[in-house]
């Protein structure tokens, strides 16, 4: 079969990464997989057997009602010639508004993110706003094919953005246990040498790096707290504010984390909203312990049995600093017995059938 994946970039985020995992996973069961970005921006590392088609329109990206449908016309037209497709899949709402106008068939879009928390958050600062970004999903996402990253994004689709004629299925983003456990072992030589708690994602406000760094004041712990982000001059203001210059250390971004995430005592996730947090999947499989706040969505569906005791309130830095404490003093963890369900297996079948649904009715 013949797959193509579409979104605005592959800076270094966790949605993209999963995007490149399910390209890199359909290439390796004998799929053709390409990937289209809407502008010229590449963090992650290209994985064998999948091709990148870079649209090369990042100057038109960003000129709103007008850049956007000369967009989609390019994209229409490279796609319509590379094609046909038997799947194509959209990921995130810009990418997904250019590929909803380009008018292709075989489309779905899939959510990476709880939307409405996202719109939630938005309304605090700017109701109006917030409700034009609502109708905005709402024009876009209804009556549409759409993948969910987690049963909690269907279900905040379905019931709380009101999506009723959507078509929803879930599908978790692939994890290769094997290739992860492996890239584990890689040795890296910036690895800290003194022990450390991690934390892994992009410095932005969903994160709650505010959040984290109150409670590492609170938790007074004898490790460094090692964040896995750019640097940028707002998270350094923020540590010094919270007078943690000397405790915490700004990794950067890699491009193998996995060697860091199991070097950790302890893997932190904040967040006050996620889709699927890929890192939770990746923590437990490299046999790290971890903490994370219940957002919506994702990590209620991670820890799940005994580990469901790590899960702290959003927004709660007492709560998050006792559960760090209570972690570090506990046993490593054991896999859950439901892990199966983010094996590559289940999800590239699930993607093949999708598929095939999709052929059957063009």
């Amino acid at each position: 079969m013949k797959f193509a994946f579409v979104t605005t970039n592959l800076r270094g985020g966790g949605a993209e990464k999963a995007m490149l995992n399910l390209a890199s996973l359909l290439a390796s069961r004998g799929h053709e997989t390409q990937i289209w970005l809407l502008e010229n921006l590449v963090e992650h590392a290209i994985p064998s057997g999948v091709t990148v088609h870079n649209l090369h329109v990042c100057h038109i990206t960003k000129k709103g009602w007008l850049g956007k449908r000369l967009a989609a016309w390019s994209l229409k037209r490279k796609l319509s010639a590379a094609g046909p497709f038997d799947l194509i899949v959209s990921t995130l709402p810009f990418a997904d508004e250019v590929v909803s106008l380009a008018r292709l068939p075989n489309v779905c879009f899939r959510i990476a993110n709880t939307l409405s928390a996202e719109i939630d958050s938005l309304s605090a600062r700017d109701p109006k706003k917030a409700a034009r970004r609502r109708q905005r999903y709402r024009h876009l996402y209804n009556r549409q094919q759409l993948i969910a990253v987690s049963d909690g994004v269907a279900a905040d689709l379905k019931a709380t953005l009101g999506l009723s004629d959507a078509r929803i299925a879930r599908i978790y983003n692939p994890f290769d246990f094997a290739h992860i456990r492996q890239q584990a072992k890689q040795p890296d030589p910036d690895l800290p040498h003194e022990p450390y708690v991690i934390h892994v994602g992009r410095f932005m406000p969903q994160k709650r790096h505010d959040v984290l760094l109150a409670a590492w004041r609170e938790a007074a712990l004898p490790h460094r707290l090692v964040l896995l982000t750019s640097a940028s001059p707002q998270l350094d203001q923020m540590i010094h504010a919270h007078g943690l210059a000397q405790q915490v250390t700004v990794a950067g971004f890699r491009p193998n984390p996995y060697p860091w995430i199991a070097g950790a005592e302890l893997l932190v996730l904040a967040s006050d909203r996620e889709g699927m947090p890929n890192v939770l999947v990746e923590g437990l499989l490299c046999g790290t312990r971890v903490v994370s706040t219940d957002c919506p969505s994702g990590p209620r569906e991670v820890l799940t049995g005994p580990l469901a005791r790590w899960l702290v309130p959003c927004g709660d830095p007492h709560a998050l600093a006792s559960a760090m404490r209570d972690a570090l003093a506990s046993p490593r963890p054991s896999m859950p017995e439901d892990f199966a369900k983010f094996s590559a297996e289940k999800v590239a079948q699930a993607y093949e059938a999708l598929a095939l649904e999709n052929r059957g009715n063009s």
